[in-house]
């Protein structure tokens, strides 16, 4: 066992002396690798926009153990929870109108833990619940994303209604993320649970991302075209692309603290004062 420790923990110590320019490279050449291993692996790329969403459902699901078991909702953003089930609300009535398909009961189910965990928050466990903390006014995000969805949407043959929602849906979920990331820096604590969540919409994000990069490539490019003309298509890839960045910082301190809790617990495999919560915060 210590043997298959011990090139972790030294990879580990590398990347930690490594300068931040450096750990950036580090990561650009990962996320290639990881896009390379996923293009020869998964054939038909539409299964990795599916397993994103299945990620992303895993994730509402920590939270709902988490809320379960802990009787606590601290740390936890509403606000963010808030604005995935307006984007995600507004994504299944475009699924439903547009193309019925797996998606849309992926969707239908993440909506309803989504609204799950809403409810929980407000009712349940709103003693627990950090208000003066999840400060962010999403009006802020909201009402720049419905703008930006009137001037920039899809040019296909649907109603101009549901083409706006679309582009919506798009853009918010783009950034539906960063009131729960306030509510980390303004608490400047990280519980597990809450770790767990968010590094599980970067995995989603990251497969998303990768869905339609490949899609792209797959296709020489006339994957843009199919979606419509003007600057539409350029606006999903750099939305998924925005998300992913947004997240990734997060996944790599996530993934830094896991590599320091595996690193401590082989120095002291006996003692149960090793905390996973304790190397989060």
């Amino acid at each position: 066992m210590k043997a298959t420790k011990r090139p972790i923990q030294a990879v580990a110590r590398w990347l930690r002396r490594q300068p931040p320019k450096m750990k950036v490279f580090l990561a650009v050449v990962s996320g290639l690798a990881a896009l390379f291993f996923l293009r020869m692996v998964v054939h038909d790329h539409d299964n990795l926009f599916v397993a994103a969403e299945v990620v992303h459902s895993i994730g509402i699901s920590v939270l709902i153990y988490k809320l379960m078991k802990e009787k606590t909702c601290a740390g936890l953003s509403l606000k963010s929870q808030e604005l995935t089930a307006i984007f995600l609300a507004v994504r299944l009535y475009c699924s439903f109108v547009m193309e019925y398909d797996i998606h849309t009961l992926l969707d239908s189910a993440t909506l309803l833990t989504t609204l799950w965990v809403i409810y929980t928050i407000r009712f349940n466990l709103r003693s627990s619940y950090m208000e003066d903390k999840d400060n962010f006014a999403i009006y802020y995000l909201v009402i720049p994303c419905a703008v930006l969805a009137l001037f920039i949407h899809p040019r296909t043959h649907h109603h101009i209604v549901n083409r706006i929602c679309w582009a919506f849906c798009v853009y918010l979920e783009s950034i539906s993320v960063l009131p729960q990331l306030q509510v980390m820096q303004n608490t400047k604590i990280i519980e597990p649970f809450t770790a767990h969540y968010v590094f599980a919409l970067g995995v989603a994000r990251f497969l998303g991302c990768a869905h339609w990069v490949l899609q792209v490539l797959d296709t020489g490019g006339h994957l843009l075209t199919a979606m419509g003309y003007g600057l539409w298509p350029f606006m999903v890839l750099l939305s998924e692309i925005v998300q992913t960045f947004i997240l990734a910082d997060f996944c790599y301190y996530y993934v830094k603290r896991w590599c320091s809790w595996w690193t401590t617990c082989s120095k002291a495999p006996r003692r149960s004062s090793v905390s996973y919560s304790a190397l989060l915060r």
